[in-house]
């Protein structure tokens, strides 16, 4: 294990320690995941420090891709975070989109219990006015044979009347050739 191996380790276990109270503050704030490639890249920036003072090109290849990652990790976290808000707004959109769909379907239902009630009410008129019509033209030929019944009684009070009067003349004609022939 040479000169640079040990210093190599040593700047990382350094680097470990260091960062073990700064990790437990920002988690404890709430911004553990959020800040961690800031964190990363100083780590890799006291890398690549430590490695050109040392002179270990392994260190600041380590330190490169350390930033790197940290770079990767921050632009797939901003990635997720634009997929969360693209979510959020797809969501509401959805949101709207059923909202307006169950007050086209409420309105729909309520177009249709109207046009219901409104037929029920158009039949009912129309059975009704039937009805009317019926019972219209049932007092109608009541009438008729009322009125065919009372032409039928004038007629026979007519007849009646007549009968009477050529029995009263000729009750008279009787008493008058009675009395002519006495």
């Amino acid at each position: 294990m040479g000169l640079r191996s040990m210093s190599r380790k040593a700047v990382g276990g350094y680097l470990k320690v260091a960062r073990i109270p700064v990790d437990v503050a920002l988690k404890a704030a709430g911004r553990g995941r959020r800040s961690e490639p800031a964190v990363d890249r100083a780590d890799a920036a006291v890398r690549d420090v430590a490695g050109a003072a040392l002179g270990d090109d392994e260190l600041r290849r380590d330190a490169s891709l350390r930033r790197t990652a940290a770079d990767e990790r921050e632009q797939a976290q901003e990635l997720r975070d634009k997929a969360a808000e693209r979510r959020g707004q797809a969501a509401k959109r959805a949101s709207a989109k059923r909202s307006t769909a169950e007050r086209k379907r409420q309105s729909a239902r309520s177009t249709a219990a109207a046009t219901a009630r409104e037929r029920t009410a158009a039949s009912e008129r129309a059975a009704a006015a039937r009805e009317e019509a019926i019972e219209s033209e049932a007092r109608r030929e009541r009438l008729e044979a009322l009125d065919r019944e009372a032409e039928a009684l004038d007629k026979r009070d007519e007849a009646m009347t007549a009968g009477d009067e050529a029995a009263r003349l000729r009750s008279a004609a009787e008493r008058a050739k009675a009395a002519r022939k006495r």
